[in-house]
């Protein structure tokens, strides 16, 4: 990344080359918008209003988005950026009149070219400084909306980096105004310059295009590039009088909220009488150094936008993204100023919510495919469970985010585990259902002999048990019966037990001493069938806490590899914020060796520098274990019976 953004123009077009050809075939794909549409109504004199219709199309986006907005003052060429982005001639409205054409924020949503499931979502927002505008208070929330909602900014402007330029910017000094980073504990949020280091783990990075620029890329007679000049523009003044921090304001705003900076310069396209019609202009028709220009800002953009993510590494998908829109709009509306971290906490609890009932869904469908009533085993079950269970949880876990205290994963878990007793209550009762029948089935000419009085006479006992003995041996030779088939024989079989007692005591062929033998027979096997039942029943237990011991296990497994990528994210990011503080901080102190008025601010960096250290320290002596014993005593209190064998989970 570094060395892209580092990269000239130049080597950045020979590192990749997309022509519009090329832009035309990767978008054109069913899945593209055909037009922009308006995302966030701004008409003068009204409050920003959210359109339902482009909201619901953000919301059938579960692919990630790269956003990108553009924001810049009124007829700078904005929306031509965007169409050339979006590889086409005409789409956003290019305004070439006097009156500014886009009101509010306009989106476009097309799939991202060379990047298979990823969403392009461009934003062109309503000009800057529009002359007539009543509320001036609008553009400043234009700007901090495009800021909170995309992953790359773009910010347009004609001509030179000059004071005037800087000037027209000072909506980025107005950020801290617009929108708080973190909520204090009680309630409020805080914000300010002082605190830009939590900016960073939510703002995007900054491109700042150049048009009509006719300068030589020069410093002190020798040639520099884009970015150099970008840095050099950026450059603070010395001295603490109010003049002097008028000056530094917008500058530091910059360097402080943007550490990832990119500078790209336009020539003019053609020539001032043919601007109307830009739209219908052949590229042959165009300066070739614009052309060349726009080539390599569509480059730039579509190697280093990134997909949009929240702290912590999640990835925005466009349903997220909808949310995090509606939630900043509405909040604005309400006359609240938007706090990140805020918003972030409510739309985790929404989407944890949601990632719950959709991996419950997912259980639910392939159970419903994969078992079939009734199975011959409990373990057969158990397995089928098994296999669901872990594909619903890894739903979960790509969905569900910042569930630090795992109440939803454990909801999950509770759940789940309800719905595999529920099956298992299924079970036993289509195994009893069918048992019973098929019992009836081959029992019919047993029970016409007794209907019959058959048994009624010598030895008939004896023909009553040798039918009966048929009649369960026939029962065992058929299949599937499932899990109840000995439970489904034993009822059966103590229900013609008053029967075998009632013609045992009728037959006169046999002595009383033979009776009271065949009564002890018959005893001692209803006390073996009752045991083997029992058995049966023991061993089914066993293999459902085993199975709650699998289940713990795979939770924790899932839980702690979604843990490493999220360490490894936050790691990530303390990185740049620790690189980007560290370099301000040192620029400070030089500065400070000769400027006394910026000795505090110098010393208020070092701190910050140090106090990341700390924290990144923290996260990387960070303890699996601890959180997995989380989870495991959570599985305890669900489960008692793992408690035997909680420490085998984590070999």
């Amino acid at each position: 990344m570094e060395d892209l953004l580092a990269a000239t123009p130049e080597a950045l077009q020979g590192a990749r080359s997309l022509t519009l050809s090329q832009l035309f075939l990767s978008l054109s794909l069913p899945s593209a918008m055909e037009a922009p549409m308006c995302l966030i109504e701004s008409n003068d004199g009204e409050e920003l209003r959210i359109n339902r219709e482009a909201l619901q199309i953000l919301q059938r986006i579960r692919h990630p988005v790269v956003v990108v907005s553009i924001v810049g003052l009124y007829r700078t060429g904005k929306s031509y950026l965007m169409n050339r982005l979006a590889g086409k001639r005409t789409g956003f409205s290019l305004g070439c009149e006097m009156q500014a054409n886009t009101k509010g924020i306009w989106m476009w949503c097309l799939p991202y070219p060379d990047r298979k499931d990823q969403t392009l979502v461009l934003l062109d927002t309503e000009g800057l400084g529009d002359v007539d505008k009543a509320d001036k208070q609008n553009d400043s929330w234009i700007f901090a909306l495009s800021v909170l909602l995309s992953s790359t900014l773009v910010y347009n402007s004609m001509g030179t980096i000059d004071q005037s330029a800087i000037d027209k910017l000072h909506y980025v000094t107005e950020l801290t105004e617009r929108i708080k980073a973190k909520a204090s504990p009680g309630g409020s949020v805080d914000g300010g310059l002082e605190d830009s280091i939590e900016y960073l783990r939510f703002f995007p990075s900054f491109v700042w295009t150049l048009r009509d620029f006719t300068l030589q890329l020069k410093l002190n007679g020798k040639p520099i590039t884009e970015n150099e000049y970008l840095e050099n523009a950026l450059k603070l003044k010395k001295g603490d009088t109010p003049d002097v921090q008028l000056f530094n304001l917008p500058r530091k705003c910059i360097r402080f909220f943007f550490p990832t900076r990119k500078c790209l310069i336009f020539d003019r396209p053609t020539s001032r009488k043919n601007l109307h019609r830009l739209e219908q202009m052949e590229e042959s028709e165009l300066e070739p150094d614009f052309v060349e220009q726009a080539n390599q800002f569509c480059n730039y953009i579509f190697w280093t936008s990134k997909e949009k993510t929240l702290p912590g590494g999640h990835v925005v998908t466009g349903h997220l993204l909808a949310k995090l829109a509606e939630s900043y709009v509405e909040t604005i509306c309400s006359g609240k100023v938007p706090c990140m971290e805020s918003s972030v906490l409510a739309l985790a609890e929404m989407e944890n919510t949601a990632a719950v009932e959709e991996a419950v869904s997912c259980y639910e469908k392939l159970i419903g495919q994969r078992l079939s009533l009734p199975t011959e085993s409990i373990q057969e079950l158990l397995g089928v469970h098994a296999e669901c269970e872990k594909e619903a949880l890894q739903v979960f876990m790509k969905r569900a985010f910042k569930d630090d205290e795992l109440r939803f994963q454990i909801k999950l878990m509770k759940t789940l585990d309800d719905r595999k007793e529920e099956y298992c209550r299924r079970n036993e009762q289509e195994s009893s259902k069918h048992c019973q029948a098929l019992l009836a089935s081959l029992s019919v000419e047993l029970e016409e002999k007794v209907h019959s009085w058959v048994y009624s006479q010598p030895n008939g006992h004896k023909q009553f048990v040798e039918d009966l003995k048929d009649v369960e041996e026939r029962y065992y030779r058929e299949p599937k019966k499932g899990v109840m088939a000995e439970e489904a024989l034993k009822q059966f079989l103590e229900g013609k037990d008053a029967i075998s007692r009632a013609i045992l005591q009728s037959d006169t062929a046999l002595s009383e001493k033979e009776k009271q033998m065949e009564e002890a027979r018959a005893q001692a096997d209803a006390t073996q069938r009752e045991q083997e039942v029992q058995q049966q029943k023991q061993a089914e237990l066993e293999q459902k806490k085993q199975d709650q011991q699998r289940s713990c296990q795979e939770n924790i497994q899932q839980l702690m590899l979604k843990m490493k990528h999220v360490h490894e994210q936050i790691l990530e990011e303390h990185k740049k914020m620790l690189e980007s503080r560290l370099a301000v901080s040192i620029s400070r102190e030089q500065e400070a060796l000769v400027n006394e008025g910026l000795q505090v601010e110098a010393g208020r960096m070092k701190e910050d520098v140090q106090d990341l250290r700390e924290k990144s320290a923290r996260v990387k002596e960070f303890s699996w274990t601890n959180t997995a014993m989380l989870l495991l005593i959570a599985c305890r209190n669900y489960w008692p019976q793992i408690i035997e064998k909680g420490v085998g989970l984590f070999m």
